[in-house]
C-alpha cells in the first residue's frame, strides 16, 4: 500500500518515512499543500498523513478539498495543536483521525493500521487465489495452509497481485506503486523480488508458474483454471459454500468473465460459418483453376485475401491449425502466379486440411445461438412479495431505451447473496436495490463497496427511508450513488435511472476497432466489453473519419492488410492530424514479421498484437494504455481546483463541435462567462471562499447542461461554455436558467455570447466575438449576458 506524508519538516518526514517503510508501506514526501493536492489527483493514495500548517495550502483546505473532489482516502492529520477545538476543527474538515505531536511511534502505527482496516472492511478481508490467501489485518501470507516467510517487498509485491488479479503488470508500473519517487531502483530489483517471491512459493507447494511473466508486458497471477486438477475441484467443491456465505472469490471473477466471453465468441462462430464458407469455396474455385491452368490474377488475390482473414481469425475462435494452414495457403499464392504441379498438388492438400479443421470444430461447436447484442442491464434488487408496487415494473425501460439509443433489460433478484453473484457474472451498468432488502445495514453497506470495486464500479440508486439508512446515507455521499427517500414515484425513480445510465455510458472508455474482416471485430469486441469498453467496430475503411468523429474514442485498434487503403496508412494520417494525433493506436495483424513490425511503429502505432488473438493478452493490454492515458488526461486536460475542462481541452472539444457543426450544417453557440468583482470577493473573504464559489459554480453548471455539451474553466473566474445544435437565443435561455440557481451564492456574471457560424467561422474568432460581448456586459456595470447580433 503505497502512503503520503505531507509534512514540511524534514526531520519529521525523514522519521515517518522510516517508520512506515518498515512496516511495508511505500512513502511518498511532499513538503506543500499545493503540490500534495496535484499528487492526490494524479494518483490513488491508500492513506494521507497531513500536517496543517504547511505552506502554499493549509493542510485543513488540503483535506477539504481532498473531500470535495469525492476522493475518500482515509487522512490521519499530525500536527502540534492540542487542543480539543483544533481536534474537532480538522475533524469537521475531513480528517479521519487525529495524532498530536510529538507521537509514540506504536500509537502511530496502530492508527494507521486502523484507519486501512476501516477503509477496507467492506471489501473481501481475505485476498484468495486458489489455495493462496493473504491476510492484509495481520500480513500473514499463507499456501494450502503452510505460512510464507516474506520480506516487506515480497509482501507488498504479493499483495499488488492479489487485489488486482486482472491485470498485468509491468516492471514500470510495480515499481510506480511499490517505491517512492526518492528510491526507485531499477527494473532488475523488481525481477529479483519476482523471482525470489517464486522460489518460496515453489517451496511451500505452489506451482512453479503461480506468478507468470507474460512475454513482452510483465507479470501477472496465473489463472487458477490453469493450476492443477486437484485444485480446481477443490475449488467447485467449494463454490456453493462460498456462494451462501455471499462470497465471490477472485479466481471465480476471472473464471466467469471469461466463461461468458468464450461462449459470447462460440456465437459469433456459429453466426458467421456462411462466411467461413464461402471464403473456402473462393480457395476450392483457386485449386480447381490451378488444376486446369486457368487461374486469373484476379481470382489469386481475391483468395489470398480470403486466406490472410482465415489466418487472422480462426485461430481467435479455437482453430489454431486453421490459422496455421490458412497463413501457409496465403504464402503460397502471394509467392508467384506460375505454379508447378507439385505446388498445385500441395495447395489442394492445404485447402482440404483446412476443409477437415473447419468442419470438425463446426461438428464439436454445433449449438443452438443466442442474440448477442450489446445490452444496457439494470439489477433490481428487492423484496417484492412485501411492495405494493414493484421497482421492476416502475422502471420504465421502453422510454429509457428511446432516450438513450440503447436496449436495456432488467434482472431482479430477492436477496443480496444472489445479486453478488450476478454482479460478478452478469456485469450490470446500474443496481437498483430497495434498503429493506437485509435488516443488516453493514451487509449492505458491503455489497455497494462492491459494487465500488467492480472494473469499471456499478453506480447504485437505493431507495429507502433517510431516517433509517445512516450507514447507507454515508455511503452514498461518499461514491457516485443515488439515494431516493420512500415513497418513491415513477417519475423520481426513471429519471434517477436514466441520469445514472447516462453517466455509466459518458464514463467508459470507449474503443473503434477498423477491420474489414466482421466475424474478428465482433470476436474483440465481445472480449473487450465486459471489461467496461465500449466498444464499435468499423469494417468500412471509407467511413473511417465520419465514425471517427462520431464514436470520439480514447483508442483505435486498426488491422494492417484492409481494402481501398491499409491500417498503416490511416494510421499516418491520425498521426499527422491537429486533434487526434495523441490517440493511442493498437495494431491487430497476421504479419510478424521485423519489416511489418518496424513500419506499424514508424507509421505511429502504441502497440502490436498478432493474430490470432489472445484474449487475456490483448484486454490486458488495452487496459494497460487506457490507464495510462486516464492519469495523462487528469495531469494534462482538468482543471485541477474545479474538475472541469480546462482550456486546452476545452478548445479541442470545442473544435470537434465546430466541424461536426460544419459538416452536418448545424449552429453551435458559445457563451464566455465572467464572475462580476471576483477580486474583491478574494481580497474581502478570502481565497478559499473564493476557491469554494468557483467549485460551487463549476458542479451547477455541469449539473445543467446535457453531457454533449463544453463546460469549462478558461482561466480565473472566467466559465466558457458551447452548446452544440443550439443557437445565441436558446443558449442565452438555457444560461439564464443556469444562473437562476446560483443567486443564493450573492454573485453575478458578465456575460458574452456568440453563434458560429453566423458570427464567426472559427473557434479564435467565436471566443473574441463572444469576449468582446462579455466585456461589453461587464463595462455596463455587470450582471448582464449580451448576445452579439
Amino acid at each position: 500500500m503505497k502512503i503520503l506524508v505531507v509534512e514540511d519538516d524534514n526531520s519529521i518526514a525523514e522519521l515517518l518515512a522510516e517508520i512506515l517503510t518498515n512496516q511495508i508501506y511505500a512513502v511518498e514526501i511532499v513538503a506543500d499543500g499545493k503540490s500534495a493536492l496535484e499528487l492526490i489527483q494524479a494518483y490513488d493514495y491508500d492513506l494521507i498523513i497531513l500536517d496543517v500548517n504547511l505552506p502554499e495550502l493549509d493542510g485543513l483546505s488540503v483535506c477539504r478539498q481532498v473531500r470535495q473532489s469525492g476522493k475518500q482516502m482515509p487522512i490521519l492529520l499530525l500536527t502540534g495543536c492540542a487542543s480539543s477545538h483544533e481536534k474537532a476543527i480538522g475533524l469537521d474538515a475531513g480528517a479521519d483521525d487525529y495524532i498530536v505531536k510529538p507521537f509514540e511511534q506504536e500509537e502511530l502505527v496502530a492508527r494507521i493500521r486502523a484507519l486501512l482496516r476501516r477503509s477496507t472492511s467492506l471489501a473481501q478481508p481475505i485476498l484468495t487465489w486458489g489455495e493462496l490467501h493473504l491476510d492484509p489485518t495481520s500480513c500473514e501470507v499463507t499456501y494450502a495452509k503452510q505460512v510464507l516467510s516474506l520480506t516487506p517487498k515480497e509482501y507488498a509485491l504479493l499483495e499488488l497481485f492479489l487485489r488486482n488479479t486482472r491485470r498485468v503488470f509491468s516492471c514500470g508500473m510495480i515499481l510506480e506503486h511499490l517505491w517512492s519517487y526518492d528510491d526507485t531502483p531499477g527494473e532488475e530489483a523488481v525481477r529479483t523480488h519476482i523471482k525470489g517471491l517464486r522460489q518460496k512459493l515453489k517451496a511451500v507447494g505452489a506451482p512453479a508458474n503461480l506468478i507468470e511473466t507474460v512475454y513482452g508486458i510483465g507479470y501477472r497471477l496465473k489463472p487458477v483454471e490453469n493450476e492443477h486438477h486437484q485444485q480446481n475441484t477443490e475449488k467447485a467443491q467449494n463454490t456453493n459454500l462460498n456462494q451462501k456465505n455471499g462470497k465471490v472469490g477472485q479466481g471465480e471473477v476471472e473464471n466467469a468473465i471469461y466463461q461468458e466471453s468464450h461462449s459470447a465468441i462460440a456465437q459469433i462462430w456459429q453466426r458467421h460459418q456462411p462466411r467461413v464458407q464461402e471464403q473456402l469455396a473462393v480457395l476450392t474455385q483457386t485449386v480447381t483453376a490451378a488444376q486446369n491452368q486457368q487461374l486469373s490474377p484476379q481470382l489469386q488475390n481475391t483468395a489470398r485475401q480470403e486466406a490472410h482473414s482465415l489466418a487472422g481469425s480462426l485461430g481467435t475462435f479455437g482453430i489454431g491449425n486453421g490459422s496455421i494452414i490458412a497463413r501457409q495457403i496465403e504464402t503460397i499464392l502471394q509467392s508467384h502466379q506460375d505454379f508447378s504441379t507439385q505446388e498445385v498438388a500441395h495447395l489442394s492438400d492445404l485447402v482440404d486440411q483446412l476443409h477437415q479443421e473447419i468442419n470438425q470444430h463446426i461438428t464439436l461447436t454445433d449449438s443452438p445461438t443466442s442474440n448477442s447484442t450489446q445490452q444496457l442491464i439494470v439489477m433490481v434488487i428487492e423484496n417484492h412479495h412485501q411492495q405494493q408496487t414493484s421497482l421492476a415494473t416502475t422502471i420504465n425501460t421502453t422510454t429509457l431505451q428511446t432516450k438513450l439509443e440503447q436496449e436495456i433489460a432488467t434482472m431482479v433478484v430477492s436477496d443480496l447473496e444472489t445479486a453478488r453473484r450476478g454482479l460478478y457474472q452478469k456485469h450490470p451498468n446500474l443496481v437498483v436495490v430497495d434498503s429493506t432488502i437485509s435488516h443488516n445495514q453493514t451487509e449492505l453497506a458491503n455489497f455497494i463497496s462492491e459494487c465500488d470495486a467492480r472494473k469499471p464500479s456499478v453506480p447504485v440508486v437505493i431507495i429507502g427511508n433517510q431516517s433509517e439508512t445512516e450507514i447507507l446515507l454515508h455511503s452514498v455521499r461518499n461514491n457516485r450513488h443515488r439515494f431516493i427517500e420512500t415513497p418513491v414515484t415513477p417519475e423520481s425513480l426513471n429519471t434517477a435511472v436514466q441520469k445514472m445510465l447516462q453517466l455509466t455510458l459518458s464514463a467508459e472508455a470507449k474503443v473503434l476497432i477498423v477491420d474489414d474482416d466482421k466475424s474478428l471485430g465482433a470476436a474483440v469486441q465481445i472480449l473487450l466489453q465486459p471489461w467496461g469498453l465500449n466498444v464499435t467496430v468499423l469494417t468500412q475503411v471509407q467511413q473511417f473519419w465520419e465514425t471517427l468523429e462520431t464514436v470520439a474514442p480514447d483508442l483505435l485498434i486498426l488491422d494492417v492488410e484492409m481494402p481501398e487503403k491499409n491500417g498503416i496508412e490511416i494510421c499516418q494520417e491520425v498521426r499527422n492530424h491537429p486533434y487526434w494525433s495523441e490517440l493511442p493506436i493498437v495494431f491487430l495483424t497476421v504479419h510478424n514479421d521485423a519489416a511489418t513490425v518496424n513500419q506499424v511503429f514508424s507509421a505511429g502505432a502504441d502497440d502490436f498484437v498478432c493474430k490470432p488473438i489472445i484474449g487475456p493478452e490483448l484486454v490486458t493490454r488495452i487496459i494497460n494504455r487506457l490507464e495510462r492515458v486516464k492519469i495523462w488526461k487528469n495531469l494534462t486536460e482538468t482543471d485541477p481546483l474545479t474538475k472541469l475542462a480546462n482550456r486546452h481541452k476545452a478548445q479541442q472539444e470545442l473544435a470537434k463541435l465546430i466541424s461536426l457543426s460544419r459538416r452536418y450544417g448545424h449552429c453551435l453557440c458559445l457563451v464566455v462567462l465572467d464572475i462580476d468583482n471576483f477580486q474583491q470577493i478574494n481580497l474581502q473573504q478570502g481565497k478559499e471562499s473564493g476557491d469554494r464559489i468557483l467549485r460551487e459554480i463549476a458542479s451547477h453548471l455541469l449539473a445543467e447542461f446535457r453531457l454533449e455539451d463544453v463546460v469549462s474553466r478558461w482561466g480565473g473566474d472566467e466559465f466558457v461554455i458551447g452548446l452544440y445544435g443550439a443557437g445565441r437565443d436558446e443558449g442565452y435561455a438555457c444560461i439564464m436558467k443556469a444562473l437562476a440557481g446560483l443567486e443564493e451564492l450573492g454573485i453575478t456574471f458578465s456575460g458574452g455570447i456568440a453563434e458560429f457560424p453566423d458570427d464567426a467561422q472559427t473557434l479564435e474568432v467565436l471566443y473574441q466575438t463572444a469576449s468582446s460581448a462579455m466585456k461589453i456586459a461587464a463595462n455596463l456595470g455587470g450582471n448582464t449576458i449580451i448576445r452579439n447580433s
